[in-house]
């Protein structure tokens, strides 16, 4: 059964490779899913999978790539109406 859960990650998040890194680690997870950029700096995750993909893609978003510099991150379970794409996409 696939879970669908929400991240907001905010801290020094944009402008350093943070959605193509999060694409890379979710596709080696085999998530289906999204990212993109907020315009308040934050970036957003939804990602689709089983509770310990899911759970190994929230340990990494803590700490994201090397450039990055995540302060918090913000988990919602949700019911998404919508098919996530895969492979997993940059928005």
């Amino acid at each position: 059964m696939k879970n669908t859960r929400q991240f907001l990650v905010s801290g020094r998040v944009q402008g350093v490779g943070f959605r193509d890194a999060t694409r890379t680690r979710a596709n080696e997870l085999g998530l289906a899913g999204w990212v993109r950029n907020l315009s308040d700096g934050r970036v957003e995750v939804q990602a689709a999978g089983s509770g310990e993909k899911l759970d190994a893609l929230a340990d990494w978003l803590q700490d994201g790539p090397p450039s990055a510099k995540v302060e918090h991150v913000d988990t919602q379970y949700i019911e998404s109406s919508d098919t996530a794409p895969e492979p997993f996409a940059v928005r």
